[in-house]
């Protein structure tokens, strides 16, 4: 199906995609897109206008916007996770050392974040953000400034510095989950932290971005919105302490997703005016999977690949007719072509 040329009076449609924040359950969405990708015939972050990601999501969006298919990114859950959460032993090496990361974690991070960038050094290797394809958000969180960090591609005049940043800079940062990871130090000595501090959902970023420094009309937009997992339960009417400890991070992070859903639904009229907003989230069990147990990894696979298969008619039309068109940035690296 071939999009109508466009006009002032009939601008082009702009597909966005967001993707949430969530640890090792990222292997969900990585999977949904390896599975759509399939059936492309260029990788899937190609037919995106704007790629916007928090935390894991935002290691995702990253190698998306730099034109790696979704595939190699899974593959880096699925086969790399595992030493990542350094649970790629035996059983009882894996059970000896999930018991001293837990003792661990009450006074320290609980992951070695060099892990981490050495296997995300193995993908985006020397990249740069100039180098990425498609227009790009990714947030992280200021811990000196108590404020928001966002790196951005030159997609607009005021957008001089990021472009020139290491990919794997932005990615170790916004994945710097408090006491999960240390405190980022990019390389020039800025301390970050994990973008889902208030961003997890990052899909009201991505939309006022595309309105605002964009200029994109809102009811030009259409945003496929990827969750890892949406975790179903119920707080008891008058909890204590106690009885909210374990779910507050929950609580939180899902009151931030659905007053940022709320808020990009009212700007591009979906629902009441249009359809614009695509969200695939599946519901699981309360605390059937967590951010650093590699252990489901096979299960949260299918689920991603079986999603795709539900919802691949009803994405296919309006998100992978045809790649969007190529993004130039205002301001390019040097030994780039003009």
């Amino acid at each position: 199906m071939t999009p109508a040329a466009s006009s002032p009076e009939n601008p082009p449609i702009r597909r966005i995609l967001s993707i949430d924040g969530g640890g090792i359950m990222g292997t969900q969405p990585a999977s949904f897109l390896a599975a759509l990708e399939e059936d492309l015939d260029h990788p899937i972050g190609d037919y995106f206008d704007l790629i916007a990601g928090t935390s894991t999501g935002g290691i995702l969006a990253i190698g998306l916007a730099m034109g790696i298919p979704a595939r190699e990114l899974l593959d880096l859950y699925v086969r790399r996770g595992p030493h990542i959460f350094g649970q790629s032993g035996g059983v009882l090496e894996n059970f000896a050392g999930d018991l001293w990361r837990r003792l661990k974690h009450a006074v320290a991070p609980k992951h070695d974040a060099e892990l981490l960038r050495k296997e995300l050094v193995t993908v985006l290797g020397d990249r740069r953000i100039g180098d990425a394809r498609r227009r790009l958000l990714v947030p992280a969180w200021d811990a000196d400034h108590r404020g928001v960090y966002i790196y951005k591609t030159a997609h607009h005049p005021r957008l001089k510095t990021d472009f020139r940043r290491q990919a794997v800079d932005a990615a170790m940062a916004t994945a710097a989950a408090p006491t999960y990871y240390r405190r980022h130090r990019t390389a020039d000595d800025v301390g970050l932290l994990d973008g889902g501090v208030w961003a997890n959902n990052p899909i009201a970023l991505a939309v006022v971005e595309a309105t605002t420094l964009l200029g994109w009309p809102a009811d030009s937009l259409r945003v496929l919105s990827l969750g890892c997992v949406n975790e179903v339960y119920m707080l008891g009417e008058a909890p204590g302490l106690g009885g909210l400890a374990f779910a507050v991070t929950r609580l939180f992070m899902d009151g931030q997703s659905h007053g940022a859903l709320g808020m990009a639904k009212l700007i591009t009229g979906h629902q009441y005016e249009r359809e614009a907003i695509f969200r695939c989230c599946p519901d699981v069990p309360k605390g059937f999977f967590k951010l650093d147990d590699t252990r489901k990894i096979t299960q949260l696979k299918g689920m991603g690949a079986s999603s795709a298969r539900k919802e691949r008619s009803r994405l296919e039309p309006v998100f992978f007719s045809e790649p969007a068109e190529p993004f130039e940035p205002i301001y390019k690296l040097k030994g780039t072509a003009p």
